[in-house]
């Protein structure tokens, strides 16, 4: 596959661990230099040191970032610039589910936190990225949706409504920074995850075996597609939701 990714910048938000980390280290086995953020430094620094010296040909940069924050994404976008020089691609994988149940039931607090680091943080980092240099120079821009957002699910109404809330600001935003700049979607199945851990965590076998896969995802699976979409393989790609969950969405209906 012709990824093209060589040389280049990402910045991953959610890149302490499970998918975010996992499309770190993809894109710098691509041999891209990598700019990870999330809440935590310590986690942050672990993962830079393994990567660097996995790949010690790339550059990697930890900065922590609350994804949902304004002024500390600010600061993790400028030290990206700082350091490599431009963004070419950016991943908004940051996400949270603070509340379990049905949608009468959350409180204000649960609704606002979910909104601001699933929804508005994509809007937050493209636009960051955006007026850092990807509207001179171009770029990609990912956004980490879930089949949720396609669908409705007990307890987990808030979340995948702010899922189905970036499928739609992906198309959005395809449109308003073409041609220079594609953005596309990944929405994840049940991916063995510490965010999803409620789904899979002693119920795996049972979701294996509805799946016409016939296994939970991996983050692997997952940084393989984002992969593709921030690589030349993709290059006429822009606005679509790449759905990758073992086959989740189309299993037959059983009345």
């Amino acid at each position: 596959m012709r990824t093209g990714l060589a040389g280049k910048t990402a910045v991953i938000t959610g890149a302490s661990r499970g998918i975010g980390k996992a499309i770190a280290a993809a894109f710098a086995s691509e041999g891209a230099n990598v700019v990870l953020a999330s809440r935590r430094q310590e986690s942050l620094d672990a993962v830079a040191a393994e990567l660097a010296g996995k790949y010690p040909e790339v550059g990697v940069l930890a900065r922590a970032a609350h994804a949902g924050e304004p002024e500390e994404a600010a600061a993790c976008i400028d030290a990206a610039v700082q350091r490599f020089g431009a963004i070419d691609v950016l991943v908004n994988n940051a996400g949270t589910n603070p509340f379990f149940g049905p949608l009468v039931d959350i409180e204000p607090a649960a609704a606002a936190k979910t909104v601001q680091v699933n929804q508005f943080a994509v809007v937050l980092w493209t636009r960051l990225a955006w007026k850092a240099g990807m509207a001179q120079r171009g770029g990609t821009v990912i956004n980490m949706a879930s089949i949720g957002g396609m669908l409705t699910e007990p307890g987990l109404g808030y979340y995948n409504a702010t899922k189905a809330a970036v499928i739609h600001l992906t198309r959005q935003l395809a449109v308003e920074l073409a041609p220079g700049v594609r953005v596309n979607a990944i929405a994840p199945g049940v991916v063995r995850t510490q965010l999803a851990r409620a789904l899979w965590e002693n119920n795996e076998q049972r979701l294996a075996e509805h799946l016409p896969l016939r296994r939970i995802g991996e983050p692997e699976d997952i940084a393989d597609a984002a992969v593709f979409l921030a690589g030349d393989a993709s290059r006429w790609m822009t606005g679509q939701t790449l759905v990758v969950d073992g086959g989740a969405t189309v299993r037959p209906s059983f009345g």
